[in-house]
């Protein structure tokens, strides 16, 4: 099974970048196809925080580092407690929390918290800059249902430098509902984080942003799969069922993701959460940003191989090794969540949002410019200014002829349609990032709750990161 087009369009792009990349001295890429999976998956650390006076805490220090992705070879990296990465923060839905993030990096940086509900000065977008040296604590309640969200840098101009580096990590939220669900939640065990992206190497173990203009104009795409920054994965199984929390975190590649011997699986959520039933699949899209719980059923002694079909070269991110004794797991339960769907008769206005890369003369292999509505990025400029407890919808239209990645700060939204048509099963969700191919037009509702703030905005954005640092950005107001 291939990706649908127009996204396939990207395959011939995708191979001329590797091969460039192998003539330039890179690694060649990694496939268990044809490389054995060497490596256990490292599982990040799981931080619960400690509790302050009522305040759930956490502690992020963001640092230069070197990471060993090949043996023997040390990459410079930059990582979040670590070398490479960052802790998976767990949090419950109505603790207050406050995150101190330090930054040793000698550069300024920032962190967001993709696909937190908050107020606009906790965000971390590029107005929350964190200088060498400083700390920065934003504090805010959680007022999230149950979700897989991640962080990540943000820094205007430097977003997709800091996240190829490595200054990410993800963030999971818990709530009554879902505790009393009998899913899979040992986290490590059989609740697995995968932080999927692709990288690119040089013959001496660097592993450098070098975006040119072509990439800026394309997204900077890696020859090489890491998940959770492990290379050649395994992880041993000693459960029958497995939820994984799988996560694109890459720069700009689209994955298309399923196993090797196309056995189904459950899609149990999405960005913003459960869906309210399981969805039965054996591939799922995940652009830049998105995100989608799965559950994959194993047999004992059974191997199994989660790959990327996108691309026309299909490539491995973690062989799944099932021990010759498995712990018995529940069903997965039929009802999951309860969604409160948006009325578009709630509406108070709608917004049209175009997404267009235009190229001049020359300019084919050369660069091009990323807008939103005709605009590049103005960190002086409010675009468009929201009421709070109103309900909206926002028309996001792909002009162009590749693929776009739509992610807005601060809300979940619910799609309406897509091409008119109603979304696919497993897009009825709360969503913040949303795929669009070319020529593609969705329709998204989404309410502006608690949080009003007229001199500190919000993003909104492609989540292809050199499209969004070489200007597809804009801001908004919630008054």
């Amino acid at each position: 099974m291939t990706l649908p087009t127009p996204l396939s369009t990207r395959r011939n792009f995708l191979k001329t970048t590797a091969a460039t990349a192998l003539l330039a001295g890179g690694f060649p890429l990694m496939s268990l196809a044809q490389e054995q999976a060497v490596n256990a998956l490292k599982i990040p650390a799981l931080d619960t925080g400690r509790l302050e006076n009522g305040t759930r805490v956490y502690d992020l220090t963001m640092q230069k580092s070197t990471t060993e992705f090949y043996k023997g070879y040390q990459t410079p990296t930059f990582g979040l407690n670590g070398s490479y990465l960052g802790p998976t923060l767990r949090m419950k839905d109505g603790e207050p929390v406050r995150i101190n993030v330090t930054n040793t990096l000698g550069e300024p940086s920032t962190l967001h918290w993709h696909g937190m509900h908050l107020p606009a000065k906790m965000d971390g977008g590029p107005h929350q800059i964190i200088r060498d040296g400083e700390t920065w604590s934003p504090e805010f309640g959680v007022r999230q249902k149950a979700a897989t969200l991640w962080y990540h840098a943000h820094l205007m101009g430097k977003t997709a430098e800091h996240v190829w580096h490595g200054l990410a990590g993800q963030v999971w939220i818990d709530d009554a509902e879902s505790e009393a669900l009998a899913l899979p939640r040992s986290y490590g065990v059989d609740d697995i984080p995968l932080v999927l992206q692709d990288r690119n190497f040089t013959r001496s173990g660097d592993m450098p942003y070098t975006a040119g203009r072509r990439d800026m104009m394309m997204g900077l795409f890696g020859n090489t799969p890491l998940t959770n920054g492990t290379l050649a994965a395994y992880f041993d199984a000693t459960t029958d069922k497995l939820r994984l929390r799988l996560h694109n975190a890459s720069n700009a590649s689209f994955y298309y993701l399923g196993f090797d011997n196309d056995q189904p699986f459950l899609q149990i959520a999405s960005d913003g959460g459960l869906l309210e039933t399981p969805v039965e699949m054996n591939r799922l899209l995940l652009g830049p940003a998105e995100r989608g719980e799965i559950v994959v059923d194993l047999k004992a002694g059974q191997k199994i191989t989660l790959r990327n079909f996108s691309n026309g070269q299909p490539f491995a991110f973690l062989e799944i090794r099932a021990a010759d004794t498995l712990t018995a797991s529940p069903a997965v339960p039929q009802k999951l969540a309860q969604i409160a769907w948006l009325d578009p008769k709630d509406a108070v206005k709608t917004r049209r949002f175009d997404m267009e890369t235009r190229m001049g003369p020359g300019m084919m292999f050369g660069g091009g410019m990323h807008t939103i509505n005709g605009k590049s990025m103005d960190i002086n400029r409010i675009d468009e200014t929201v009421q709070r407890d109103t309900t909206e919808i926002w028309e996001i239209r792909n002009v162009a002829n590749m693929p776009h990645v739509w992610h807005m700060h601060d809300v979940q939204f619910q799609i309406l349609n897509r091409n008119g048509k109603p979304p696919a099963a497993n897009e009825r969700a709360r969503k913040d990032t949303v795929t669009l191919r070319g020529g593609e037009v969705v329709r998204l509702i989404m309410r502006f709750e608690d949080y009003a703030d007229p001199d500190s905005p919000f993003m909104y954005h492609c989540h292809i990161l050199e499209h969004e640092d070489a200007g597809m950005m804009g801001q908004f107001v919630v008054v």
